[in-house]
């Protein structure tokens, strides 16, 4: 079993809402063949504690706007690992330190990934196409 449309929407959503306030390793792992609890994990790195308040801010405003109130809040109070539950999704805001150390990804490495990409970055460019070679024109 995977994780609920519903649930990949609002990682989705608390994803790019992580993104768009600079936070680096996004990454939504699909944990529902293995808890019973939740579906996905959000996971979200930042450099400092300033920034990782910031991400929690927007991620809980983005999902408040789609109709999802998180259950529970922990770690707020240090900002150095935050831990926002919205039921179907568990988000992960960590500063980069505490993802390098407690390293979720290789934690739940056995369990497949639902792929993001920020919105905010450019599309990769298409190769470009070989031009004809300009045939010159012969004497004047």
């Amino acid at each position: 079993m995977t994780a609920s449309a519903e649930a990949r929407e609002t990682a989705l959503v608390a994803a790019q809402a992580a993104a768009d306030k600079l936070a680096t390793d996004v990454a939504i792992v699909d944990v529902s063949e293995r808890l019973a609890i939740t579906d996905a994990f959000v996971l979200a790195s930042a450099p400092n504690e300033r920034q990782v308040q910031a991400i929690v801010d927007e991620v809980e405003e983005k999902l408040r706007e789609h109709g999802v109130k998180p259950v529970r809040r922990e770690g707020v109070a240090e900002a150095r690992w935050v831990l926002l539950d919205f039921v179907d999704v568990v988000v992960h805001v960590q500063h980069a330190e505490e993802r390098a150390y407690y390293a979720l990804e290789r934690l739940w490495k056995d369990c497949p990934t639902i792929p993001f990409v920020d919105a905010a970055q450019p599309a990769p460019a298409a190769p470009a196409e070989a031009s004809a070679p300009v045939a010159e024109t012969a004497g004047q």
